[in-house]
């Protein structure tokens, strides 16, 4: 049970993150937000018709969406390290492969990871968001953290590969060169493959084939509800990763960071910590719903958006927090 009021309302939080009918509630209202936003009226959340009705996935997709998470983990956090404590791309994949991170850095990397997993799940059904684990990281046990920093491990090795021949050059065109690799799906399929290698191995499993025979051209039904949660639900799984970690981090209160994004008045760095998660989780989300989202412009670097598309970003996290804060009444 809870033994501060830091923990305590952590908690209440990870509840909700387990309900399924305030992550529908929740889904509703950063729809809302995102269109009215844009200056557009928002339509019906679900149709009558939707009732009982599914969305198709290529099963290739999810497969990848599934394994890649840990990449989208990975680059995202670098940006925020980078922000945070300078250095460049290269840099920081040698020092995360090697595993000589700091306990500060570590934690970054594990919220970001964290806050990537959560973001996939209810695509994949929404009973799996009712799990024990679907919960705060500050509560996470360390079998979990570890699974989770393994995948970044992994997904660091991998990419540093995939740069090494340019660790010389500036932070921009090491970006370019990440943006390039983001958007590409034959580098998706290669690093889900590797990455789910890897979870096996450190998991002291045998590694199936990544794709068995006619998996190639299958298909998979998922609930239309569930798909219309998941599609907008990633802002709330940004802004309970961002609490978790300036909790553990800042031993910060949740309420108070919550009122300070509301107001406006939350620090620089602590803005831009929760719109690089925002960015993440809606970067986990995409293949989801169909690997060729990821082929898409604005599927880039953090650093490389306009200013135009942060602000979604934090218009997400904005309106999370003005829901959450309602819902708990903090």
């Amino acid at each position: 049970m809870p033994t501060s009021k830091i923990e305590e309302q952590l908690y209440s939080i990870s509840k909700l993150l387990r309900d399924k009918s305030f992550a529908l509630s929740m889904a509703q209202h950063l729809e809302a937000a995102y269109y009215t936003s844009i200056g557009e009226d928002t339509p019906a959340f679900l149709k009558e018709s939707d009732n009982g009705r599914f969305t198709i996935y290529r099963f290739t997709d999810e497969k990848i969406a599934v394994s890649i998470a840990a990449f989208y983990a990975l680059e995202c956090a670098i940006g925020q390290l980078m922000y945070s404590k300078g250095g460049n791309p290269f840099d920081w994949l040698i020092k995360i492969s090697d595993r000589t991170t700091d306990a500060a850095d570590r934690l970054v990397l594990h919220s970001f990871a964290n806050a990537a997993w959560k973001a996939g799940q209810p695509f994949r059904g929404l009973d799996r968001i009712s799990r024990d684990n679907f919960a705060s990281a500050y509560f996470l046990p360390e079998e979990e953290i570890k699974k989770n920093m393994d995948q970044i491990y992994a997904a660091a090795l991998y990419l540093k590969k995939e740069i090494q021949d340019i660790g010389d050059c500036s932070i921009d065109v090491q970006l370019e060169k990440i943006s390039q690799l983001l958007q590409s799906e034959s580098f998706a399929l290669g690093i889900a493959q590797y990455l789910e290698e890897a979870y096996y191995k450190d998991t002291h499993q045998f590694a199936p084939a990544f794709l068995q025979k006619g998996e190639d051209t299958a298909e998979i039904k998922r609930f239309m509800k569930d798909y219309k949660i998941a599609i907008n639900i990633a802002g709330f799984y940004a802004l309970e990763s961002g609490l978790s970690y300036l909790a553990i981090s800042q031993h910060s209160l949740p309420s108070e960071i919550i009122f300070s994004i509301i107001t406006d008045s939350i620090d620089v760095k602590d803005k831009q910590l929760f719109e690089r998660l925002a960015n993440l989780t809606w970067k986990a989300a995409q293949p989801f719903r169909g690997l060729q989202r990821i082929t898409r412009a604005i599927f880039t670097p953090f650093d490389l958006l306009p200013q135009n598309e942060k602000n979604k970003d934090w218009v997400q996290i904005k309106a999370a927090a003005k829901k959450l804060q309602q819902t708990l009444q903090l």
